[in-house]
């Protein structure tokens, strides 16, 4: 063999470790350079977008870097395509934060240890259906209902930023829309300009970028300059006081009940363990029905009870105090500065120019910020690899919401991929794609990731810099590994409202108005699922399962509906020679002869529905003695659909008519004869083409019946002159 030959694995360890079909290719310096390139220019655009998703998802935005750590590496070298970009995508970010937040607070410890198991719930439910070969359920996700889902998804994210680029503070209502209009009443009077300016120079930024030349690292080139200006301008501007600073008595009080759960709290958890030990020893001496188990039960509850809303209670006040704006009166001769409510300072006294808010509460004090939001710390190193600790309760409330994710998630992908592989003409096996992206959301989870996906804009840029293999995924995951290694103090002085404003031109693209009137140009049912998907995600946002499940219910609705009432035409001859549907082009048809056409399946839903269109031909033609069923648009027949025709042959034959079938397809013949009913029925009413039907009936008919019948005449086509 020679040294440049390559060789290639087994196709069956192929099958279990994809890569090595390619793998060996990269001893071509050319194709190892190719990807190498590819592999940095995609992570010049992962490492910011990943940061300003994991915002989305109501993440810190370090955790959208642990996304983009295992999940691009493992999908790509256990996928199909080669050029397929995963990690972190706005659509599965959106439905994270849609899943996690009606069970905990966005940013708790609770809310990342949810997001961890959901990646873990969703790479198990992919690597299930790609291991048992059904990549088809993906199916009963129509595309109208997709469309209709992603343009209301991209709206609902675009929108979702709007507090981030005003640098306002609101509490998150029950429907999307209420948080919206309450976001832009906040920016009516306590807009934060600095925040404004620099959301719209980031915009500018990268949207004047794109127009110059469409592959320069727009996002990238937005986040250095926007990071560089925060620093130097001290974008963010953080102060450390004492209570007693803040001359506001309602303050004052929440944050004094702040400090007082904080001592309260441990004694409380000492409680409910002695409560709880008590009653399961009561419960396993006495039994459930006694009422000291009852009293003791009730006493656990209580406390537990009691715990929950002192929580509950101290952390609204905090949220409502963090919205208050405040001004700083500067101290008189070295004194400290005293904080008023906004507009309430003492007359005469002049403030720093700066609006200031409550940020957190550290202990006795509280920490002020005077400018706006930036990342923050972000931890240095790679992120443990632990299994999140799970509980039946918590699979139980994240189960729809990760077959929602993997399925959204894994369409979402595989149309990429699909597109990708008929430009680059590559194999792609959509069950394969499926293990690919299980087990990339798998080891995800291992490192703190959320659910990932294939990224569309990614993809792009990774196979319009020349990637040839999944190896420059693994180049990318490489940069991002280095990125949190070495290089996270930089992004300290990232704003946020530069994050949002990547969130917001990202799913630009995603509106595809154009989409939906296409489909209801091709079925106007299709257009009316894609309508209601749309309004109805609208409408229950933030939760988005419902508006995908309505959707897709309402398709499956209208499929039946379609199919329960096919296209039943009575055909006669045409001058063309052809045999058409006699209504629509108005032909004479025979009195003796019916030639129905049925267009559909023949199955339960729609058996009736044929039955009652062929007595309606039978009542309309008293002198009717054959009625010949041309069945090239039967593709499939039920139990149903065979014993209806077995019964109508029977009632037709009591009534002196012949029932004769032609064009029926083999898988269709093949239930006749299992059933029977080929048999019962003889092989003479049976055949290939309409043509041999009519010929065998102008025989019994005898006295040259054909000559004058309808299905008969043929008008001579005259040559063009």
């Amino acid at each position: 063999m020679g040294m440049n030959q390559i060789s290639h694995p087994p196709v069956r360890l192929q099958r279990f470790l994809p890569f090595l079909a390619w793998i060996g290719e990269l001893r071509n310096g050319r194709m190892l350079r190719a990807d190498l390139i590819a592999g940095i220019t995609v992570a010049l655009v992962l490492v910011p977008q990943s940061m300003a998703y994991a915002q989305l998802a109501g993440l810190p935005a370090y955790y959208g870097l642990y996304a983009a750590f295992m999940p691009p590496m493992v999908a790509a070298l256990f996928g199909s395509s080669r050029q397929l970009a995963t990690g972190p995508v706005a659509v599965v970010s959106l439905l994270t934060a849609a899943a996690l937040q009606p069970i905990a607070a966005s940013g708790s410890p609770g809310y990342l240890a949810y997001a961890i198991a959901l990646s873990l719930f969703v790479g198990l439910f992919q690597l299930g259906l790609g291991l048992l070969r059904l990549g088809v359920v993906v199916n009963f996700l129509s595309h109208p209902v997709i469309i209709g889902f992603t343009n209301a998804a991209a709206i609902i994210i675009a929108t979702s930023q709007l507090d981030k680029i005003f640098g306002v503070r609101v509490e998150s209502a029950e429907h999307h829309y209420e948080t919206v209009w309450n976001t832009v009443v906040a920016a009516s009077h306590q807009i934060h300009w600095p925040t404004f300016f620099i959301a719209s120079g980031a915009f500018a930024i990268m949207i004047v970028l794109r127009q110059i030349n469409p592959r320069l690292p727009n996002v990238l080139i937005a986040v250095a300059v926007s990071t560089t200006l925060s620093w130097i301008i001290r974008f963010e501007h953080i102060d450390t006081v004492e209570l007693g600073r803040i001359e506001s008595e309602a303050v004052q009080v929440v944050v004094r009940d702040q400090i007082a759960l904080k001592h309260e709290i441990p004694g409380l958890d000492k409680a409910i363990a002695v409560a709880e030990k008590n009653y399961r020893d009561t419960l396993e001496r006495l039994g459930t029905d006694d009422s000291r188990t009852l009293l003791a039960q009730h006493t656990f509850d209580t406390l537990r009870l009691k715990r929950e809303r002192r929580i509950k209670t101290v952390k609204t006040d905090i949220e409502e105090i963090k919205k208050i704006r405040l001004d700083r009166v500067p101290g008189q001769e070295g004194m400290p500065g005293r904080f008023y409510l906004h507009g309430h300072a003492p007359e005469g006294a002049e403030s720093d120019g700066r609006l200031w808010r409550i940020r957190s509460v550290d202990g006795e004090q509280l920490v002020m910020n005077g400018g706006g939001n930036v990342v923050g710390n972000i931890p240095s190193g790679l992120p443990s690899l632990t299994l999140p600790k799970l509980d039946i309760g918590v699979v139980l409330q994240l189960l729809s919401g990760a077959i929602t994710i993997s399925l959204i998630g894994f369409m979402e992908a595989i149309s990429i991929a699909k597109a990708m592989a008929t430009k680059t003409r590559q194999k792609l096996d959509a069950n394969q794609e499926l293990i690919g992206q299980g087990l990339g959301n798998i080891a995800g989870c291992l490192s703190q990731s959320y659910p990932t996906s294939g990224s569309f804009s990614r993809s792009a840029v990774n196979i319009n810099a020349g990637a040839v293999t999944g190896f420059s995924s693994v180049v990318t995951s490489a940069i991002v590994m280095v990125t949190l290694m070495w290089l996270t103090p930089l992004l300290y002085h990232l704003p946020q409202a530069t994050l949002a404003a990547v969130i917001m031109l990202a799913v630009v693209g995603l509106i595809n108005v154009k989409a939906i009137r296409h489909a209801w140009k091709a079925q106007r049912q299709d257009g009316i699922v894609a309508i209601v998907s749309f309004v109805l995600t609208l409408a229950f946002a933030p939760h988005l399962d419902k508006g995908i499940l309505i959707g897709a219910g309402l398709a499956l609705i209208l499929y039946l509906y379609r199919t329960m009432q096919p296209r039943v035409a009575v055909l006669a001859r045409h001058p063309d020679g052809t045999l058409r549907d006699a209504e629509m082009f108005g032909l004479d048809t025979c009195e003796n002869i019916a030639v129905i056409r049925f267009d559909g399946s023949l199955y339960f839903a729609n058996t009736s529905y044929f039955e009652d269109r062929v007595q309606e031909r039978i009542a309309a033609k008293p002198d009717l003695k054959h009625v010949i069923v041309i069945g090239e648009g039967i593709n499939q027949v039920d139990a149903t659909g065979e014993e209806m025709l077995s019964h109508l042959s029977e009632r037709l034959h009591a009534a002196g008519i012949e029932i004769l079938f032609a064009g029926l397809k083999k898988q269709v013949m093949d239930v006749f004869e299992r059933t029977g009913l080929y048999q019962s029925l003889g092989a003479e009413r049976f055949f290939r083409t309409e043509e041999q039907a009519l010929d065998h009936v102008w025989k019994k008919l005898g006295n040259n019946h054909e000559v004058d019948c309808p299905l008969n005449i043929v008008c001579p086509v005259t040559s063009p002159k």
